[in-house]
């Protein structure tokens, strides 16, 4: 597993959403790392999903990364834009997608990195890049190999999350996540 690991917000409030924070927080360690995007969503998801508040100003996930540099503004425009598509009408849609991509792509201090998201593009993108991508299921596939969630469980705690309205991808059997 890589060093640091940024988690994107549709990740956080899949947990979130049935109460599992505790899980995400095993998962991640101190590796857990966020963009200043990322953690403002977080914040505002936290409105509607009050687990997050444990991750917002928490030392789980550390202080927000920013991005700071004008060249850098920039190329993370290019990215949330022509990459996600993102408006200029809406500048926050896909904000947080296209500063984490930017941050483990071009940043040195962060290449060592993985991003986990459950959102099809970032994860193209991300993968097309060769960012080491994870998704929810690769988590919950962690943590039963560790011993923190048999698979029976994982595989409810997942339903859970989709009838949370939560869109991740679900194992099809409980073998897929380690049972």
């Amino acid at each position: 597993m890589a060093t640091w690991v940024f988690p994107d917000n549709t990740v956080l409030c899949n947990f979130a959403a049935v109460g599992r924070i505790d899980l995400l927080r095993t998962f991640l360690g101190e590796r857990g790392r966020w963009a200043e995007a990322v953690a403002a969503e977080a914040r505002k998801s936290a409105g509607y999903l009050p687990a997050l508040a444990e991750l917002v100003g928490g030392e789980v996930m550390g202080e927000p990364i920013e991005v700071l540099d004008p060249s850098h503004i920039r190329r993370v425009e290019v990215i949330r834009r022509d990459i996600f598509g993102g408006r200029a009408n809406q500048p926050l849609k896909h904000l947080g997608e296209a500063q984490t991509c930017f941050l483990i792509h071009e940043v040195d201090q962060w290449h060592e990195s993985t991003w986990i998201s459950d959102d099809r593009d970032s994860l193209n993108f991300a993968r097309f890049q060769n960012i080491p991508s994870l998704e929810t299921i690769d988590i919950m596939s962690h943590l039963v190999a560790d011993y923190e969630v048999t698979a029976a469980d994982g595989m409810s705690i997942m339903h859970a999350m989709e009838e949370a309205d939560r869109a991740l991808r679900l194992p099809d059997t409980i073998s897929d996540i380690g049972g």
